[in-house]
């Protein structure tokens, strides 16, 4: 079942369309990536998916559920990039508030599990004014979970925290994914987008302009590839024979007693060119392939 299917949704205001007709299938229990730049729409399409604006056109469904629909909304967390919390209420109180919002009081064991989820337990019973950024972030976490949602957005969930906050937050979204939620990012961290994610989108101007796995969008982006290999000694008898055909293979950038270094179009030739070493009578060490990161493909335009 699809956890979020879109049909040419799209937003405009007045004769601006901001988001220009997305067709979307976000599978259950993926962590989906969703990238873009500033003013790219993403915010819009969410917004639209959580009920907060209404589509000026096409359709969506959420957990196989048309939308909008209030009832569907209850299996459903949203943490905004910016969670606003009262001041004078600690994070118990918070919980409590949130889930019984979603129809459904949690307990305090359920709201000392989930703040034991993002490491707030010992700041159960604190006034939330008195919060880091970080910890604000981790409370907006813990009240998208608190009532057990099937389908979670979190927008910029690790902005502004540590690095083992950081850990901790990513542990949490696995963690989520192995008890079957499914999971919509965003995130500026490409990092954090490319470690995590089963599936990423990048949407430019109103559309996705690329989707897939990160596998995949390597290989729309790339037309060649760097290798770097570490080897013995080529024989000297063998040296011309093996140079010749690794010309013959691909750009040959460095050639020499125990590193060369070479351009090619398919990862297949890989392969090939440790069988020419070895049948050059030397050994392959060690094979270093230089591939495009998600910042290389997220700034391709």
């Amino acid at each position: 079942m699809n956890a979020i299917e879109t049909k040419q949704l799209s937003k405009a205001y007045g004769g601006h369309k901001v988001v220009k007709g997305i067709d979307l299938s976000i599978k259950k229990g993926e962590v989906f990536g969703f990238l873009g730049r500033n003013g790219a729409g993403k915010s819009t399409f969410i917004n639209m998916l959580t009920g907060i604006i209404s589509p000026s056109g096409g359709s969506y469904s959420l957990l196989g559920i048309e939308g909008p629909d209030h009832k569907v909304m209850k299996q459903v967390g949203v943490m905004p990039d910016y969670s606003s919390f009262y001041t004078s209420w600690t994070p118990m109180e918070h919980l409590r508030f949130f889930s019984e919002l979603s129809g459904s009081k949690a307990s305090k064991v359920r709201c000392r599990e989930v703040l034991g989820r993002v490491d707030l337990l010992q700041h159960a019973n604190k006034k939330t004014g008195k919060f880091s950024f970080g910890m604000k972030k981790k409370l907006g976490i813990a009240q998208a979970i608190i009532h057990d949602p099937e389908l979670v957005f979190l927008d910029e969930p690790t902005s502004g925290m540590d690095a083992e906050s950081v850990i901790q937050v990513h542990r949490l979204i696995r963690e989520l994914q192995e008890e079957g939620k499914t999971i919509l990012m965003t995130s500026h961290n490409l990092d954090e987008v490319e470690k995590i994610c089963t599936r990423i989108a990048i949407m430019r101007d109103g559309i996705i302009d690329k989707i897939g796995t990160m596998e995949e969008l390597r290989a729309y982006y790339r037309s060649t590839m760097t290798v770097k290999m570490k080897h013995s000694i080529v024989p000297i008898q063998e040296q011309a024979k093996l140079k010749q055909w690794l010309e013959s293979a691909g750009t040959l950038l460095e050639h020499g007693e125990a590193v060369t270094v070479i351009t090619i179009g398919d990862e297949k030739k890989i392969a090939e060119i440790i069988r020419a070493f070895t049948q050059c009578k030397a050994d392959v060490l060690r094979v270093e392939v230089e591939e495009p990161s998600l910042e290389d493909i997220f700034l391709d335009e």
